[in-house]
């Protein structure tokens, strides 16, 4: 064990990841078939009506999406970075499109809009961001996952690669929750790209009550930070780990318990520059909707104009089999991509962030 590296350790728990998804018959023959036939659908619209162009995405998946619902819950996980920032968040018209869709398969029954925002108290962020008018018209709950039960994953910090213990949403983790991923397409400072997936993994672990992220992100509005109370913490900071390897690591390596059933990613309005927060806005009206999250995000990074091969976390995931990342084999149902790609400003550090593409020593 003395002459164990930490590139060993990447490239054993890589491996190790892959094999256990390899192994999966159903999703082998989904993604590798040799029928010639598309191994994944993606839909893609266009408009000037975000509601409307989400529920339209939807329509070609609603058999599908009916029977993988089934009698489960259904959770629409926004992605609420800041409850501060409009832009960093989900937009309101987005979850609606989306419970207008469910109503129309009848899907609208038990359904709840859950999350843990990064920064600041979720419910506050929730009331900000106008969705507490969506009770008035459908019969959905709005959930603070700090507030609920956890289970304990792991991940690793480049310092000494040793399992961290993080806590993350039990009703996440819970088979019978139908996850919906209601992402915003948004280039990131430390991953290159933050869209179905990311929204998922950063977004289930949980903090502490009294955290309250106070640094540059809340430079615009520093009279609304607070001090955290002491010893608090946030569980989403420790997929990090300190660097560009342990993040795309981690992030691939969490994927495999945490990602969505479903993918819808608003890109009406996205996010260029330095994001996940301190980005600039594209005028883009595009969004995508696919039953395979990772489709799903290939597309978005083909919209955004970004090289896939840069996004390590992806490539990871692509690696281990977790979906379909071959364009040539994704059907894209409505619009034609090369019609809607527009070339997104990337974060001023994102030479840096190809790190992930050289060993660690």
């Amino acid at each position: 064990m003395a002459n164990y590296t930490r590139r060993d350790f990447l490239r054993t728990s890589l491996i190790g990841g892959a094999a256990l998804t390899y192994f999966n018959p159903l999703k082998a023959f989904n993604s590798f078939n040799n029928s010639g036939d598309p191994a994944a659908s993606v839909s893609l619209t266009t408009g000037n009506d975000r509601a409307d162009m989400v529920f339209r995405a939807l329509r070609p998946f609603s058999d599908e999406i009916r029977r993988a619902i089934g009698k489960r819950r259904v959770v629409l996980k926004p992605n609420n970075v800041l409850i501060y920032v409009p832009l960093a968040c989900t937009h309101v018209e987005t979850l609606e499109g989306i419970l207008e869709f469910l109503k129309s398969i009848r899907k609208l029954d038990n359904v709840i809009i859950a999350e843990s925002s990064a920064s600041c108290p979720t419910l506050e962020g929730f009331d900000n961001y106008g969705y507490f008018r969506l009770l008035s018209k459908y019969p959905v709950k709005l959930v603070d996952l700090d507030d609920e039960p956890f289970e304990l994953l792991y991940v690793v910090n480049e310092k000494d690669f040793r399992p961290q213990p993080i806590r993350v949403s039990k009703i996440i983790l819970d088979p019978d929750s139908y996850i919906v991923s209601v992402a915003r397409m948004k280039t990131h400072n430390t991953v290159g790209a933050t869209l179905s997936l990311k929204n998922i993994v950063l977004g289930s672990p949980i903090k502490d009550k009294g955290f309250t992220l106070y640094n540059e992100d809340l430079s615009f509005a520093p009279e609304k930070a607070k001090e955290s109370r002491q010893g608090s913490v946030s569980h989403k900071r420790a997929i990090h780990g300190n660097g560009f390897h342990a993040v795309n690591f981690n992030m691939a390596n969490l994927a495999q318990s945490l990602h969505p059933d479903l993918a819808v990613i608003d890109g009406y309005e996205g996010m260029e520059g330095n994001g996940p927060t301190l980005g600039t806005p594209i005028d883009h009206r595009v969004c995508i909707a696919s039953r395979d999250w990772l489709a799903a995000d290939r597309v978005g990074i083909e919209l955004m104009g970004i090289d896939f091969a840069r996004i390590g976390y992806l490539n990871h995931c692509a690696a281990m089999n977790m979906g379909v990342s071959d364009l040539s084999r994704i059907e894209i149902k409505g619009e034609n991509l090369k019609d809607h790609i527009k070339k997104y400003r990337l974060p001023d550090n994102f030479e840096r962030q190809g790190a992930w593409m050289n060993p660690k020593t």
